[in-house]
């Protein structure tokens, strides 16, 4: 009796995670005029045969649903469809997820879109205390156990260069999602493991208020340079 109530209550709460996912898609595509898609997701890793090597999903129990056995970001990127098919649209947002209810929501950035600037989660943390500290005005953040992500207003690769030509160096841990990138939304499972809301957006009909990168950019570059081994690693 108790492992049948077992299974109906994790039936449910997976009822619930898909019924989440298809709800924040269509609230990102329809009240705030973001493009998303689905990305490709995650199952669980096979078993690997002796001394082969073991990619991040290998790691983590789970691989990507992509072809690519040794994928860098398991379950956290486009693949079919591709990133050109983000929509705002109701009807095909509706439709990818009935087909796939467990796929996380991939955000197409630039354009009209969010941008967002990724860094390693600790060096994250460290950033978002001294822009608080500085009372600088933020917009939602995005975490997965690895990385932080801070959404921002779009930019184009001129103002982007601008900015990083006048500092001394920039980590490559620092990661800039702009025109033709992506960035995966809560409330997404991916190879890393949930994403979450670290700041999450305002309760409000229109779409999250967004901060200029040129006013951020300066704190995550020092938390990133101070953060050892800087998590320079592409991973989630």
């Amino acid at each position: 009796m108790r492992e049948i109530l077992g299974r109906r209550r994790k039936l449910l709460f997976r009822r619930g995670e898909r019924s989440a996912l298809l709800g924040a898609a269509l609230h990102c595509a329809t009240e705030w005029q973001w493009p998303v898609l689905p990305g490709v997701g995650i199952r669980p890793a096979g078993r690997q045969q002796a001394g082969a090597r073991l990619g991040l999903g290998e790691r983590t129990g789970r691989r990507c649903s992509c072809p690519d056995p040794e994928c860098v970001v398991p379950g956290a990127h486009p693949f079919d469809p591709g990133l050109l098919a983000a929509t705002t649209d109701a009807r095909m947002v509706r439709w990818w997820w009935a087909n796939r209810p467990d796929a996380p929501i991939v955000l197409a950035t630039g354009g009209p879109a969010p941008c967002a600037v990724s860094l390693p989660a600790v060096a994250g943390a460290r950033a978002l205390a001294a822009l608080d500290h500085f009372g600088v005005r933020l917009g939602p953040v995005v975490a997965t156990p690895t990385r932080w992500s801070l959404l921002v207003s779009p930019y184009d690769l001129a103002e982007l260069g601008e900015l990083l030509h006048s500092q001394d160096w920039v980590p490559s841990s620092l990661r800039f999602h702009g025109e033709g990138g992506y960035l995966v939304l809560p409330p997404s499972q991916i190879g890393a493991g949930r994403v979450r809301w670290e700041r999450p957006p305002l309760a409000a009909p229109a779409a999250p208020w967004l901060p200029k990168v040129a006013t951020i950019v300066d704190a995550l570059v020092t938390a990133s340079t101070g953060t050892p081994d800087g998590g320079s690693r592409l991973a989630y």
